[in-house]
């Protein structure tokens, strides 16, 4: 007979994990079925844990987070192999699987290893490898199976010269020259960990700019960095029109009739839910043409007890939604008083070189809403700590409502972007204004004094404009009416 939980998980990345617990902290009695023989899923494996442990590693190896510092030598260090490269990655990895047990562990969780399928709503079907399938039963099932790298037409992923997220970490050697196709924010992280290594990388991007869907000026300031700091060469609005290999190189031809040539090719151009072989479409489960699942604001399927939170239901994507997102369902799907729903301040980092760190609205949102907004500044040039750190390219930019002060959005370009962003997200969530970075203290010298200035600043632009408009409004030079 099948044994029966509460509640059947297919996954074990994040949103798996944390939604897993989740239900067993209040009781509930909980499966997780992987088919992977380690849990954690692409955050852990592929994803986020190896390419941030992988960019402090070449970090390290570069100097590069010293570059501004008197005689810092930034040159890569001597004999590194491969080796060197990914020993860290490794060894935090394993970290992680440690962790993730630990917790199924102390949650009571059980762990089945093996492949899923929905039989009907309630039951799930298990496979392994050379042995019978079986089947489990629950009451609620959580689909958190993530999501797998887009993969290229006309070529096919070698995992030696043409490779992806997943299949770059497993390269043998450094190359000496590398392509990367898709300014996202995969590619963008990559590019800039292999040319900190001395890589020399060319980054091909259809879009008119980098991180497309961050605010304009960050995409730009990114470009300008890691074209002075990194030379790594950036084509924009440009396709690709052909990848061949012949021997150990490829040659990629471009729509502006350039061909270009690599050692490596990734390929980083999206993803795609993986949802095949699961069965969601016998049962009605509603997919995309990206295999991502339909949801609702509850995280409900278009089928009764059958839920789905994380990469797999696409946008935003992030390891610490998905966690949120897993929660939020598992309370619903248990009428749980608990967490009803995700925070609708999400803060988004990127682990680029320099760091990038965004939450709320862009200048380009506010301008399609029509919503009115000033913008306040301050460079890590005029920071104490910016320049103790060398880092005197970085910024923060602040958007606020010019009649209450009230914080719309922020991006923050330059080293401690992805911690500092947490602080004024923390203020929007309060609906705070301005005037929490006019009144508070903060510790000297320290980097979170930039808000404090970029908050003067966007008070004296706000000043400014209204004298000179007569406390009328005017429309500012982005084209966004501004008070």
């Amino acid at each position: 007979m099948s044994e029966h939980f509460d509640l059947v998980v297919i996954g074990a990345g994040p949103a798996g994990e944390k939604g897993a617990a989740q239900a067993a902290y209040f009781g509930k009695k909980v499966c997780v079925v992987e088919k992977a023989p380690r849990p954690g899923g692409a955050a852990v494996n592929t994803g986020t844990i190896p390419s941030k442990t992988l960019r402090e590693t070449a970090l390290y190896f570069s100097g590069l987070r010293q570059k501004g510092l008197y005689g810092v030598d930034l040159k890569v260090k001597h004999n590194i192999t491969i080796a060197d490269f990914m020993y860290r990655e490794r060894a935090v990895v394993e970290g992680a699987w440690r962790l993730i047990d630990e917790n199924f562990k102390r949650h009571h969780v059980t762990v089945v290893q093996g492949t899923a399928k929905l039989v009907d709503p309630k039951t799930v079907e298990v496979t392994r490898y050379g042995q019978d399938a079986y089947t489990i039963t629950g009451e609620a099932i959580l689909i958190a199976t993530g999501s797998h790298p887009q993969q290229p037409t006309g070529v096919a992923v070698d995992g030696t010269i043409i490779v992806d997220s997943d299949s770059l970490l497993t390269l043998q050697a450094i190359p000496r020259r590398m392509i990367v196709i898709g300014g996202g924010v995969i590619g963008c992280e990559y590019a800039c960990i292999f040319a900190a290594l001395g890589v020399n990388v060319t980054i091909i991007n259809a879009r008119s700019r980098l991180l497309a869907h961050l605010d304009a000026e960050v995409g730009d300031a990114l470009r300008n960095m890691i074209t002075a700091r990194l030379d790594i060469s950036v084509h924009l609005n440009v396709e690709v029109k052909e990848i061949k290999v012949e021997g150990d190189t490829a040659s990629v031809s471009l729509s502006d009739d350039t061909t270009l040539h690599s050692d490596v090719v990734l390929f980083s151009a999206g993803r795609v839910g993986n949802t095949q072989g699961l069965g969601l479409e016998e049962l009605g489960v509603k997919c995309n043409k990206r295999g991502y699942i339909e949801v609702d604001k509850t995280f409900r399927t278009a089928v009764p007890g059958i839920y789905a939170a994380g990469d797999v239901i696409g946008f935003p994507a992030l390891a610490s939604t998905a966690m949120e997102q897993a929660r939020v369902a598992v309370c619903q799907a248990f009428d749980l008083k608990y967490k009803q729903q995700v925070s609708n301040v999400l803060p988004y980092g990127v682990w680029t070189t320099p760091e990038i760190a965004t939450v709320g609205e862009t200048e380009d949102a506010l301008v399609q809403k029509e919503i009115p907004y000033e913008v306040g500044r301050s460079s890590y040039r005029i920071n104490p700590r910016g320049q103790i750190l060398g880092d005197t390219d970085g910024f923060v930019k602040l958007l606020f409502d010019p009649d209450d002060q009230r914080i719309l959005g922020a991006s923050i370009v330059g080293e401690g972007a992805c911690e500092l962003i947490h602080l004024v997200a923390a203020v929007m969530s309060f609906g705070g204004t301005l005037d929490y970075f006019i009144q508070s203290v903060f510790n000297y010298p320290a980097l979170s004094d930039a808000y404090k200035y970029a908050a003067y600043d966007g008070l004296q632009a706000l000043a400014r404009r209204r004298a000179k408009s007569g406390g009328l409004q005017a429309t500012g030079a982005s084209g966004a009416v501004k008070a």
